[in-house]
């Protein structure tokens, strides 16, 4: 059976951009593992969002370097998950009991959902989350 694996937005932007990115081996890693069949990969349909935000105002990317970087993501072996009623009231839950944004907790409660790994490269938050397991990016394989 494969392994279910949670990328937040701090995972999936090394897959589009290499600029002033940090551990890109580990992230081409658990793309590397999705291509054999290991894994499979989940994101919240949010990761969208930031990630084309961070493209926008974080690496301010041209409209042509963000066209290709955008069809990248939309290429990637990554199933992206819209959030239920029923989510969206869970994901309430975990970020108002540990005191994280609704945005960090989005991630945490597919994770839960899935009975999945959670593979960030910003754990700072979602680690002290006890329900799910949390990897840090740099702990992968």
């Amino acid at each position: 059976m494969k392994g279910k694996v949670i990328c937040d937005s701090s995972v999936i932007i090394k897959w589009l951009s290499s600029q002033d990115e940090l551990r890109l081996d580990k992230a081409n890693a658990i793309i590397n593992d999705a291509e054999k069949g290991n894994i499979e990969i989940f994101t919240p349909e949010l990761a969208k969002y930031e990630v084309g935000n961070a493209l926008l105002t974080g690496k301010h990317y041209t409209i042509q370097d963000a066209k290709t970087s955008l069809a990248t993501l939309y290429s990637l072996p990554v199933k992206f998950v819209s959030e239920s009623a029923v989510q969206a009231e869970e994901t309430y839950k975990i970020g108002e009991k540990s005191k994280i944004t609704y945005y960090d907790a989005c991630f945490v409660s597919l994770a839960k959902l899935l009975n999945a790994v959670l593979v960030t490269d910003n754990p700072k938050h979602q680690a002290k989350i006890k329900d799910i397991k949390v990897i840090s990016l740099k702990d992968y394989r």
